[in-house]
């Protein structure tokens, strides 16, 4: 059963990130808005649609993603360049539904990293 994200958690960061991806046939840039956590200098979402997520496919193509944090679309914020990977580190899997859990009350699917570029 999902749980009531912590009044600290829905508090202290922005609710969402936003990422572009490159179209793994289109090759056109997509962007989506998606509930993220950050986790040991990373940043970690999920997929509820696992590998189907058209977001997933493109990463799996073309792992550079650009990035950023904030809590409208419409913010003028700076993009940062990053990568995306699959996770399957059943601990850090763990960790980051944990997380997911208590900033947002929900953490199923299949979680993603964005790391950023150094």
């Amino acid at each position: 059963m999902p749980r009531t994200p912590s009044k600290e958690a829905r508090m202290t960061e922005p609710k969402f990130l936003y990422l572009i991806t490159t179209g793994h046939r289109s090759g056109k840039p997509h962007e989506i808005e998606i509930w993220f956590v950050e986790h040991q200098g990373r940043y970690y979402i999920i997929s509820e649609k696992r590998e189907a997520a058209h977001w997933v496919r493109n990463i799996r193509a073309d792992a550079a993603i650009r990035y950023r944090l904030g809590d409208t679309m419409s913010e003028d914020a700076r993009w940062l360049a990053g990568s995306g990977s699959v996770s399957t580190d059943d601990d850090l899997i763990a960790a980051v539904k944990a997380k997911m859990d208590a900033k947002h009350g929900w953490s199923k699917g299949l979680v993603v990293e964005i790391a950023p570029l150094a």
